[in-house]
């Protein structure tokens, strides 16, 4: 995974826009959960909505550095 992604002459650390694409994700995920009625059967919403993005980030870096050449 390289250090930095050149967005129009900007450097962003490729962190940062890991992180944003987790949130993304994790937002469609948080509005189908709560659609379904699963937060029902969840003790500490905030909890596991940061334990899901924690996950997804994780799941995304691993995917990002299995990717590079």
């Amino acid at each position: 995974m390289s250090g930095e992604i050149d967005i129009y002459g900007v450097f962003v650390p490729t962190l940062l826009v890991l992180m944003v694409v987790a949130f993304v994700l994790t937002g469609a995920l948080r509005f189908a959960l709560a659609r379904l009625g699963f937060y029902r059967l969840v003790w500490h919403r905030s909890l596991f909505n940061l334990a899901v993005y924690i996950i997804a980030l994780g799941g995304i870096v691993a995917i990002a550095n299995a990717c590079q050449p």
